[in-house]
């Protein structure tokens, strides 16, 4: 399939609009009751990334697949090999088949060196249960192998692009996170997420707070691109569509 960026560009700045858009009220909504809990009750709130999905669900419907194949708002857990389920973002399941899940996640300042290190666990966590459950038979045995895709939006700051030090008290670190930011450091996860198959596909977005609201942002990887990841997904469930 060859995404028509005249349909779906816009349909992601739509996306990365609405996530500021949704932040900003979260926090202001929070902030009237608890000033102190503002901050992380807007970045935890949910719904901010719900533009990715409906940008998803545009690409699978354009691809053959039916709305009742899609699952957004319920239904997304599946089982997992280390623990009973997992409730995925967004899934795929066609007849009886795992076709895809994925993750869209985001953050915003403070807190990035935690946030970071939580998100990078949750990712491996996720990807590993899910292929060791697909590997056990959870999903059918004949089963097509399931596409898993992972969305990252960050907020574009000098807290997130300036170079952040590491602690060696026993260990060098591997040179490629030497003197790196978080923005980098996240370039570089979803790009090694991808080199280990964890992942199928990955997409970074950054975005400021004053150019976010207006569905401006940056992609500092030409292979962590929308597009790319998209287009990868719409190639899977054109093989899955074909197979019926």
């Amino acid at each position: 399939m060859t995404l028509a960026s005249a349909k779906y560009a816009p349909l992601v700045r739509e996306a990365v609009a609405h996530y500021w858009k949704t932040l900003a009220r979260q926090s202001a909504k929070q902030k009237a009751g608890d000033a102190d809990r503002g901050g992380r009750a807007a970045v935890t709130g949910g719904k901010q990334m719900d533009g990715f999905c409906r940008v998803v669900k545009t690409v699978l419907a354009d691809s053959g697949l039916q709305d009742a194949d899609i699952f957004l708002n319920k239904k997304l857990e599946l089982p997992g090999y280390f623990r009973p389920t997992k409730s995925w973002d967004l899934l795929v399941v066609s007849r009886g088949r795992l076709v895809a899940a994925m993750e869209f996640k985001s953050q915003a300042a403070p807190s990035f060196g935690k946030n970071f290190n939580n998100r990078t666990e949750e990712a491996i966590g996720n990807a590993t249960d899910l292929w060791t459950a697909c590997r056990e038979g959870a999903f059918g045995k004949d089963s097509l192998r399931p596409w898993l895709g992972w969305v990252m939006l960050l907020e574009e700051c000098p807290e997130s692009t300036s170079p952040v030090g590491v602690a060696e008290p026993h260990f060098k670190v591997f040179p490629e996170f030497r003197d790196t930011s978080y923005a980098k450091r996240y370039e570089i996860l979803l790009q090694k997420l991808i080199r280990e198959r964890l992942y199928d596909s990955a997409a970074f977005l950054i975005a400021t707070k004053v150019g976010g609201p207006k569905g401006e942002f940056t992609e500092p990887s030409n292979d962590l691109t929308m597009k790319a990841f998209l287009a990868g997904l719409a190639g899977h469930v054109g093989v899955h569509v074909a197979s019926r």
